[in-house]
């Protein structure tokens, strides 16, 4: 193995140095994840079961080799990208071996943590995780802390990749979101501030059954003490359980209901003991009892972090949102588009039901386990529904046996117009997208098909 050469304004900083790496899937994190453990010192070799992927590290100068081909498994550490597994439903060959010879098997954003430490920094990390609502939430925390001056930088499962962060120093705050994938490899890594919003059915292929689902998600709270905070989302059964296994300072939040000690919404203020913290009503982008609880979870954070409850509440009117959740992509005749692409299953689905008391539903694609049986107390606000994707049948199936009329269109090409001239015959004010599922049957993710959603509202006419 050789350390490639690749300047950097951080090349005399070598936290790495005489540890060996092997970096296993060259994707958004993977790639620039090896080209830094290089400047930072570490001897890595690289791999990706695509040849395109592994050209394009070779392209950049980094060494390539199946770290397999070698007698037992000579490294270090072993950076495995979240998407492959290490253990369900099939370990991926490195990961295997690197078991077998008892070499920890990490995630980025750890190497950042222990690189911080290597350089003497006491930057903050802030931890935030969940089935629905972790990116939402995490761009809101990190928005919060930047409008009110604070040095944030925001990734992880969102935006960049942990190790694409610029290292801050003693004041400085990182704001990650975190996959259960990712939760899965943490070793040291300690948040100062940890996040669990809820949990639902989801990647149970990955991690065998729900409580194996909710024991990676409970890794976040792993390496907290008495002296850090554990913010709890306590709108699902889960809550209490995550709670209680917390040794950190519990703060409760919900989008409904009182939480003493910690942060709620009534009806849409959000309050603490001491009094009403912000009305939400004054923030556009964080629509339904979800994004209440969300805001009471960033709220809850800024507190931990030493914001002042105005600096809060500023910080909640003026957050923009983030794209493909409840995003209002356009208006036509008084009708409002609504781009929530990112409710890639039921209960995701379910949030942005609720937000609208009646709706032209787009929904549909690869569904995951159930359905949306689970959907059907929601089904009285769909005025119409217009089903696309591989479970369109299904679904219609399902909404038939509950009288919601509804017509299959196949592609959202075909189910955009339909939806409109829907809303404009029962007059309905909102056309929403939020299928349900997965998108994978005609897009590349749920990103695709919410940009396909938005440029196909943009091409209709004005009037008709």
């Amino acid at each position: 193995m050789r350390t490639a050469p690749a300047p950097s304004p951080e090349t005399d900083f070598a936290p790495f140095a005489g540890q060996r790496i092997a970096v296993v899937g060259l994707g958004r994190a993977g790639l620039p994840a090896a080209r830094r453990l290089c400047n930072w010192g570490a001897e890595i070799l690289c791999w990706d079961d695509q040849p395109e992927s592994r050209a394009a590290a070779e392209a950049a100068g980094l060494p390539v080799d199946d770290p397999c081909a070698a007698p037992g498994f000579p490294f270090d550490a072993l950076l495995l990208s979240p998407g492959i597994p290490h253990i369900l439903p099939k370990a991926h060959p490195a990961a295997a071996r690197a078991r077998e010879a008892g070499v920890p098997v990490l995630c980025d954003a750890e190497l950042l943590f222990r690189a911080l430490r290597a350089a003497g920094s006491r930057a903050r990390f802030i931890g935030i995780t969940g089935t629905n609502g972790k990116s939402t939430t995490t761009a809101l925390a990190h928005h919060l802390l930047r409008s009110a001056g604070r040095a944030s930088e925001v990734g992880g499962n969102l935006g960049p990749a942990a190790l694409g962060l610029p290292l801050l120093g003693d004041d400085g705050i990182y704001v990650l979101e975190m996959s259960s994938y990712m939760l899965e490899r943490i070793d040291r890594l300690h948040f100062d501030v940890a996040a669990v919003l809820n949990l639902s059915p989801d990647h149970l292929d990955r991690h065998g059954d729900m409580a194996g689902y909710a024991a990676a998600k409970a890794r976040i709270f792993a390496n907290q003490t008495a002296a850090d905070v554990a913010v709890v989302g306590m709108d699902d059964a889960s809550g209490a359980q995550f709670a209680a296994g917390c040794a950190a300072r519990v703060v409760p939040v919900s989008g409904s209901t009182p939480q003493p000690g910690g942060i709620w919404a009534e009806e849409r203020l959000l309050r603490d003991a001491q009094g009403i913290i912000a009305d939400l009503n004054d923030a556009p982008a964080l629509p339904g009892s979800h994004n209440a609880q969300n805001a009471a979870a960033a709220a809850a954070i800024g507190f931990a972090l030493g914001l002042t409850r105005g600096e809060i509440a500023a910080g909640l009117r003026n957050f923009p949102g983030l794209p493909h959740r409840q995003e209002r992509v356009g208006t036509r005749e008084g009708i409002t588009f609504v781009n929530d692409s990112k409710a890639t299953n039921a209960d995701s689905a379910a949030r942005a039901l609720a937000s609208y008391d009646r709706v032209v539903w787009i929904a549909g694609g690869v569904p995951k386990a159930g359905g949306i049986d689970s959907l059907a107390p929601l089904f009285g606000r769909i005025a119409h529904a217009v089903l696309i994707g591989q479970c369109a049948g299904d679904f219609a199936a399902t909404l038939s046996a509950h009288q919601v009329a509804n017509e299959v269109a196949v592609t959202l090409d075909a189910a955009l117009p339909a939806a409109w001239a829907a809303a404009r015959r029962l007059g309905v004010p909102v056309v929403l997208l939020s299928p349900a599922c997965a998108s994978f049957d005609q897009f590349t993710g749920f990103d695709a098909r919410g940009d396909a959603f938005r440029a196909l509202v943009a091409e209709l006419p004005e009037t008709v």
